[in-house]
Protein backbone atom coordinates (compact mmCIF):
# COMPACT_ATOMS: atom_id res chain seq x y z
CA UNK A 1 0.00 0.00 0.00
CA UNK A 2 0.94 3.61 -0.48
CA UNK A 3 1.81 5.52 1.88
CA UNK A 4 0.22 8.98 2.25
CA UNK A 5 2.74 11.42 3.31
CA UNK A 6 3.48 15.36 1.70
CA UNK A 7 5.55 14.40 -1.14
CA UNK A 8 7.29 17.39 -2.69
CA UNK A 9 5.87 16.09 -5.69
CA UNK A 10 2.36 15.87 -5.00
CA UNK A 11 2.35 18.85 -3.20
CA UNK A 12 4.13 20.72 -6.90
CA UNK A 13 1.25 18.88 -9.02
CA UNK A 14 -1.28 20.82 -6.64
CA UNK A 15 0.23 23.92 -6.59
CA UNK A 16 -0.11 23.43 -10.40
CA UNK A 17 -3.48 22.41 -10.69
CA UNK A 18 -4.70 25.45 -8.33
CA UNK A 19 -2.44 27.88 -10.67
CA UNK A 20 -4.27 26.14 -13.77
CA UNK A 21 -7.69 27.34 -11.70
CA UNK A 22 -6.62 30.65 -11.75
CA UNK A 23 -5.79 30.47 -7.97
CA UNK A 24 -3.28 33.51 -7.88
CA UNK A 25 -1.85 36.07 -4.36
CA UNK A 26 -4.54 37.40 -2.57
CA UNK A 27 -7.64 35.10 -3.85
CA UNK A 28 -9.47 33.38 -1.01
CA UNK A 29 -9.28 29.58 -1.06
CA UNK A 30 -11.80 27.59 0.71
CA UNK A 31 -10.52 23.62 1.45
CA UNK A 32 -13.85 21.77 2.02
CA UNK A 33 -13.36 18.44 3.91
CA UNK A 34 -15.21 15.78 5.93
CA UNK A 35 -14.66 13.82 8.80
CA UNK A 36 -14.22 10.63 6.44
CA UNK A 37 -11.71 12.61 3.56
CA UNK A 38 -8.68 11.28 2.57
CA UNK A 39 -6.16 13.45 5.42
CA UNK A 40 -3.53 13.96 2.85
CA UNK A 41 -6.20 16.06 -0.06
CA UNK A 42 -7.01 18.56 2.19
CA UNK A 43 -3.70 18.81 3.56
CA UNK A 44 -2.34 18.77 0.10
CA UNK A 45 -4.76 22.20 -1.37
CA UNK A 46 -3.63 23.88 1.39
CA UNK A 47 0.19 23.91 1.53
CA UNK A 48 -0.41 24.28 -2.65
CA UNK A 49 -2.41 27.77 -1.94
CA UNK A 50 -0.32 28.95 0.67
CA UNK A 51 2.83 28.61 -1.87
CA UNK A 52 0.55 30.59 -3.90
CA UNK A 53 -0.12 33.39 -2.10
CA UNK A 54 -3.25 32.66 -1.59
CA UNK A 55 -5.34 33.52 1.62
CA UNK A 56 -6.82 29.82 2.88
CA UNK A 57 -8.77 28.68 5.27
CA UNK A 58 -10.62 25.08 6.32
CA UNK A 59 -13.94 23.70 6.79
CA UNK A 60 -13.97 20.12 8.14
CA UNK A 61 -17.44 18.60 8.40
CA UNK A 62 -18.81 15.94 9.85
CA UNK A 63 -19.55 12.92 7.81
CA UNK A 64 -23.14 12.11 8.05
CA UNK A 65 -24.12 8.63 8.25
CA UNK A 66 -27.47 7.60 7.05
CA UNK A 67 -29.98 4.18 7.48
CA UNK A 68 -30.56 2.42 4.57
CA UNK A 69 -27.60 0.55 1.97
CA UNK A 70 -24.82 1.32 1.83
CA UNK A 71 -23.98 4.57 -0.74
CA UNK A 72 -21.05 4.83 -2.89
CA UNK A 73 -19.91 7.03 -6.28
CA UNK A 74 -22.90 9.25 -6.11
CA UNK A 75 -21.35 12.50 -6.63
CA UNK A 76 -22.99 14.36 -3.78
CA UNK A 77 -21.64 14.80 -0.69
CA UNK A 78 -24.21 14.87 1.97
CA UNK A 79 -21.95 16.45 4.31
CA UNK A 80 -22.84 20.75 4.16
CA UNK A 81 -26.53 19.40 4.91
CA UNK A 82 -27.80 22.52 3.80
CA UNK A 83 -26.34 24.69 6.66
CA UNK A 84 -26.36 28.11 5.15
CA UNK A 85 -23.39 29.66 6.82
CA UNK A 86 -21.41 26.88 5.25
CA UNK A 87 -22.81 27.60 1.71
CA UNK A 88 -22.01 31.62 2.10
CA UNK A 89 -18.56 31.07 3.12
CA UNK A 90 -17.97 28.98 0.48
CA UNK A 91 -20.16 31.02 -1.92
CA UNK A 92 -17.80 34.26 -1.15
CA UNK A 93 -14.58 32.12 -2.02
CA UNK A 94 -12.36 32.71 -5.13
CA UNK A 95 -12.30 28.96 -5.35
CA UNK A 96 -13.19 26.01 -3.38
CA UNK A 97 -11.13 22.98 -3.26
CA UNK A 98 -14.11 20.07 -2.65
CA UNK A 99 -12.10 16.83 -1.08
CA UNK A 100 -15.76 15.60 0.70
CA UNK A 101 -15.77 11.97 -0.20
CA UNK A 102 -18.55 12.11 -2.81
CA UNK A 103 -17.72 15.61 -4.24
CA UNK A 104 -20.26 18.26 -4.89
CA UNK A 105 -21.07 17.71 -8.21
CA UNK A 106 -24.97 16.84 -7.61
CA UNK A 107 -24.87 18.31 -3.98
CA UNK A 108 -27.92 20.36 -3.41
CA UNK A 109 -26.10 22.82 -2.32
CA UNK A 110 -23.84 23.42 -5.51
CA UNK A 111 -25.83 25.81 -7.62
CA UNK A 112 -26.08 28.32 -4.71
CA UNK A 113 -21.95 28.39 -4.05
CA UNK A 114 -21.77 29.01 -7.85
CA UNK A 115 -24.13 31.47 -8.02
CA UNK A 116 -22.22 33.20 -5.91
CA UNK A 117 -19.25 33.51 -8.21
CA UNK A 118 -17.26 30.98 -6.80
CA UNK A 119 -15.62 28.10 -9.37
CA UNK A 120 -14.87 25.11 -7.48
CA UNK A 121 -12.47 21.61 -8.21
CA UNK A 122 -13.73 18.66 -6.60
CA UNK A 123 -10.29 16.54 -6.04
CA UNK A 124 -11.50 13.00 -6.51
CA UNK A 125 -10.98 10.68 -3.49
CA UNK A 126 -8.04 9.06 -5.27
CA UNK A 127 -4.33 8.33 -3.70
CA UNK A 128 -2.17 11.65 -5.33
CA UNK A 129 0.26 9.03 -6.97
CA UNK A 130 -3.00 8.37 -9.31
CA UNK A 131 -3.72 12.63 -8.92
CA UNK A 132 -0.38 13.65 -10.40
CA UNK A 133 -0.15 11.06 -13.29
CA UNK A 134 -3.32 12.25 -14.50
CA UNK A 135 -2.58 15.65 -14.31
CA UNK A 136 -4.77 18.03 -16.52
CA UNK A 137 -2.88 18.34 -19.90
CA UNK A 138 -2.58 21.42 -22.20
CA UNK A 139 -4.63 19.50 -24.97
CA UNK A 140 -7.00 17.85 -23.13
CA UNK A 141 -9.15 20.88 -22.70
CA UNK A 142 -9.43 21.86 -26.59
CA UNK A 143 -10.49 18.09 -27.23
CA UNK A 144 -12.64 17.97 -24.53
CA UNK A 145 -14.32 21.31 -25.54
CA UNK A 146 -14.58 20.04 -29.25
CA UNK A 147 -16.57 16.82 -28.21
CA UNK A 148 -19.09 19.16 -26.04
CA UNK A 149 -19.92 20.81 -28.59
CA UNK A 150 -20.22 17.74 -31.17
CA UNK A 151 -22.65 16.32 -28.67
CA UNK A 152 -24.36 19.91 -28.11
CA UNK A 153 -25.39 19.83 -31.71
CA UNK A 154 -26.45 15.73 -32.37
CA UNK A 155 -29.73 14.81 -31.92
CA UNK A 156 -29.18 11.11 -31.28
CA UNK A 157 -26.55 8.73 -30.17
CA UNK A 158 -25.97 4.76 -31.29
CA UNK A 159 -24.01 2.80 -29.23
CA UNK A 160 -23.50 -0.35 -30.50
CA UNK A 161 -20.64 -3.43 -29.40
CA UNK A 162 -19.30 -7.15 -30.63
CA UNK A 163 -20.63 -7.69 -26.89
CA UNK A 164 -24.08 -7.42 -28.01
CA UNK A 165 -25.13 -3.74 -27.08
CA UNK A 166 -27.22 -2.06 -29.14
CA UNK A 167 -28.48 1.19 -27.91
CA UNK A 168 -30.61 4.64 -28.96
CA UNK A 169 -30.51 7.61 -27.00
CA UNK A 170 -32.03 11.15 -27.80
CA UNK A 171 -30.09 14.11 -27.06
CA UNK A 172 -32.34 16.81 -28.29
CA UNK A 173 -33.61 18.64 -25.07
CA UNK A 174 -30.33 16.86 -22.92
CA UNK A 175 -28.09 18.92 -20.98
CA UNK A 176 -24.55 17.83 -22.64
CA UNK A 177 -20.86 19.30 -20.71
CA UNK A 178 -17.65 18.04 -20.11
CA UNK A 179 -14.45 18.25 -18.19
CA UNK A 180 -11.35 19.10 -18.42
CA UNK A 181 -9.55 19.07 -14.76
CA UNK A 182 -9.52 22.71 -14.44
CA UNK A 183 -11.58 25.66 -14.52
CA UNK A 184 -10.94 29.72 -14.59
CA UNK A 185 -14.38 30.78 -15.05
CA UNK A 186 -16.27 32.17 -11.62
CA UNK A 187 -19.13 30.07 -11.59
CA UNK A 188 -18.47 27.02 -12.91
CA UNK A 189 -16.97 23.39 -11.42
CA UNK A 190 -14.64 21.24 -12.71
CA UNK A 191 -13.18 17.40 -11.08
CA UNK A 192 -9.50 16.22 -10.92
CA UNK A 193 -8.73 14.18 -12.71
CA UNK A 194 -10.75 15.01 -15.74
CA UNK A 195 -11.24 13.69 -19.49
CA UNK A 196 -15.20 13.08 -20.08
CA UNK A 197 -17.56 14.14 -22.09
CA UNK A 198 -21.28 13.78 -20.92
CA UNK A 199 -25.05 13.93 -21.79
CA UNK A 200 -27.88 13.96 -19.15
CA UNK A 201 -30.48 12.86 -21.68
CA UNK A 202 -34.22 13.99 -21.34
CA UNK A 203 -37.37 12.06 -19.32
CA UNK A 204 -38.11 9.35 -22.44
CA UNK A 205 -34.95 9.63 -24.35
CA UNK A 206 -33.29 5.86 -24.01
CA UNK A 207 -34.05 2.69 -25.29
CA UNK A 208 -32.17 -0.81 -26.25
CA UNK A 209 -29.74 -3.49 -25.15
CA UNK A 210 -26.79 -2.47 -22.74
CA UNK A 211 -23.90 -5.45 -22.51
CA UNK A 212 -21.12 -5.70 -19.79
CA UNK A 213 -18.66 -7.60 -21.32
CA UNK A 214 -16.14 -8.84 -19.48
CA UNK A 215 -13.45 -7.14 -18.25
CA UNK A 216 -15.97 -4.02 -18.24
CA UNK A 217 -16.30 -1.98 -15.03
CA UNK A 218 -18.94 -1.46 -12.14
CA UNK A 219 -17.06 1.49 -10.61
CA UNK A 220 -19.77 1.56 -7.75
CA UNK A 221 -18.21 -1.93 -6.76
CA UNK A 222 -14.71 -1.25 -7.58
CA UNK A 223 -14.97 -4.35 -10.15
CA UNK A 224 -13.68 -5.81 -13.03
CA UNK A 225 -16.92 -8.23 -14.50
CA UNK A 226 -15.61 -11.95 -15.07
CA UNK A 227 -18.97 -12.76 -16.45
CA UNK A 228 -21.72 -10.99 -19.02
CA UNK A 229 -24.52 -8.64 -17.77
CA UNK A 230 -27.25 -7.48 -19.96
CA UNK A 231 -29.25 -4.50 -19.01
CA UNK A 232 -32.46 -4.26 -20.91
CA UNK A 233 -33.71 -0.51 -20.84
CA UNK A 234 -36.56 0.87 -22.13
CA UNK A 235 -37.98 4.30 -21.24
CA UNK A 236 -34.87 5.16 -19.60
CA UNK A 237 -35.36 2.04 -16.88
CA UNK A 238 -33.77 -0.66 -16.75
CA UNK A 239 -36.41 -3.23 -16.45
CA UNK A 240 -34.22 -6.84 -16.61
CA UNK A 241 -30.80 -7.41 -15.79
CA UNK A 242 -29.67 -10.49 -17.05
CA UNK A 243 -26.97 -12.78 -16.32
CA UNK A 244 -25.33 -15.49 -14.07
CA UNK A 245 -22.92 -15.71 -11.80
CA UNK A 246 -21.94 -13.04 -8.85
CA UNK A 247 -21.62 -9.35 -11.06
CA UNK A 248 -25.75 -10.14 -12.07
CA UNK A 249 -26.32 -10.96 -8.45
CA UNK A 250 -24.83 -8.04 -6.92
CA UNK A 251 -26.30 -5.67 -9.39
CA UNK A 252 -30.15 -7.06 -9.17
CA UNK A 253 -29.42 -7.20 -5.11
CA UNK A 254 -27.91 -3.19 -4.46
CA UNK A 255 -30.25 -1.43 -7.41
CA UNK A 256 -33.22 -3.21 -5.99
CA UNK A 257 -31.69 -2.59 -2.00
CA UNK A 258 -33.24 1.25 -2.69
CA UNK A 259 -36.67 0.24 -3.24
CA UNK A 260 -36.80 2.94 -5.85
CA UNK A 261 -37.87 2.96 -9.52
CA UNK A 262 -35.51 6.11 -10.34
CA UNK A 263 -32.29 4.10 -9.09
CA UNK A 264 -33.02 2.25 -12.69
CA UNK A 265 -32.89 4.85 -14.46
CA UNK A 266 -30.39 6.51 -16.81
CA UNK A 267 -28.31 9.55 -15.21
CA UNK A 268 -26.02 10.53 -17.80
CA UNK A 269 -23.98 8.79 -21.07
CA UNK A 270 -20.65 9.70 -22.42
CA UNK A 271 -17.06 8.94 -23.56
CA UNK A 272 -14.00 9.82 -22.09
CA UNK A 273 -11.16 11.20 -23.70
CA UNK A 274 -8.53 11.11 -21.40
CA UNK A 275 -5.34 9.13 -23.47
CA UNK A 276 -3.02 9.81 -20.21
CA UNK A 277 -6.05 7.63 -18.12
CA UNK A 278 -5.81 3.64 -18.18
CA UNK A 279 -8.46 0.88 -17.89
CA UNK A 280 -6.09 -1.40 -16.12
CA UNK A 281 -5.22 0.84 -13.39
CA UNK A 282 -7.30 -0.85 -10.77
CA UNK A 283 -5.86 -3.81 -10.64
CA UNK A 284 -2.84 -2.21 -9.42
CA UNK A 285 -4.48 0.10 -6.07
CA UNK A 286 -5.52 -1.16 -3.07
CA UNK A 287 -9.65 -0.69 -2.64
CA UNK A 288 -9.65 2.18 -0.29
CA UNK A 289 -6.30 4.21 -2.26
CA UNK A 290 -8.93 4.16 -5.41
CA UNK A 291 -11.74 6.17 -6.46
CA UNK A 292 -12.52 5.01 -9.80
CA UNK A 293 -12.62 8.99 -11.64
CA UNK A 294 -9.71 7.43 -14.00
CA UNK A 295 -11.54 4.44 -15.09
CA UNK A 296 -14.60 7.18 -15.46
CA UNK A 297 -12.06 8.91 -18.25
CA UNK A 298 -9.70 6.54 -20.10
CA UNK A 299 -9.86 7.32 -24.24
CA UNK A 300 -12.45 5.69 -25.54
CA UNK A 301 -14.75 4.14 -23.32
CA UNK A 302 -18.52 4.34 -23.54
CA UNK A 303 -19.79 5.46 -20.01
CA UNK A 304 -23.58 4.57 -18.66
CA UNK A 305 -24.65 5.81 -15.64
CA UNK A 306 -27.87 5.02 -13.45
CA UNK A 307 -29.32 7.03 -11.01
CA UNK A 308 -29.94 11.39 -10.04
CA UNK A 309 -30.75 12.87 -13.16
CA UNK A 310 -32.08 16.72 -12.39
CA UNK A 311 -32.79 16.88 -16.60
CA UNK A 312 -35.46 14.49 -16.48
CA UNK A 313 -36.49 15.55 -12.79
CA UNK A 314 -35.50 12.31 -10.84
CA UNK A 315 -33.66 11.94 -7.89
CA UNK A 316 -32.47 9.13 -6.06
CA UNK A 317 -29.41 7.80 -4.16
CA UNK A 318 -28.56 4.90 -6.04
CA UNK A 319 -26.13 5.03 -8.56
CA UNK A 320 -23.97 2.72 -11.30
CA UNK A 321 -21.01 4.44 -13.05
CA UNK A 322 -20.75 1.79 -15.70
CA UNK A 323 -17.93 2.29 -18.07
CA UNK A 324 -17.30 -0.12 -21.00
CA UNK A 325 -14.56 -1.28 -23.32
CA UNK A 326 -15.00 -1.55 -27.22
CA UNK A 327 -17.92 0.09 -28.17
CA UNK A 328 -18.54 2.19 -31.03
CA UNK A 329 -20.69 5.40 -30.53
CA UNK A 330 -22.24 7.20 -33.12
CA UNK A 331 -23.42 11.00 -32.59
CA UNK A 332 -26.35 11.64 -35.98
CA UNK A 333 -24.34 8.90 -37.97
CA UNK A 334 -20.88 9.83 -37.46
CA UNK A 335 -18.38 7.71 -35.17
CA UNK A 336 -16.69 9.35 -32.54
CA UNK A 337 -15.83 6.37 -30.69
CA UNK A 338 -15.19 3.35 -33.13
CA UNK A 339 -14.66 -0.40 -31.24
CA UNK A 340 -13.43 1.62 -28.19
CA UNK A 341 -11.02 4.03 -29.56
CA UNK A 342 -11.36 7.31 -29.88
CA UNK A 343 -11.77 9.04 -33.18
Amino acid sequence: MLQETLEPAWVEAFETVLSRCGAARGDTVAVLSESQSRPVLPALARFAAQRLGCQVFSLQLPTRFEPGPAVRSTGASTAIGGMQPVVAALAASTLVVDCTVEGLMHAPELPAILQGGARVIYVSNEHPEALVRLLPGEGLEARVKDHVKRLRAAKVMRVHSAAGTDLAISLEGAACGGNWGTTTRPGTMTHWPGGLALAFPRAGSVNGRLVLAEGDVNLTFKRYLEKPVTLTIEDDHVNRIAGSGVDAELMRSYIAAWGDREAYAVSHVGYGLNEAARWDSMALYDRRDFNGTELRAFAGNFLYSTGANEVAGRFTRGHFDLPLRGCTVTLDGVAVVEEGRLL
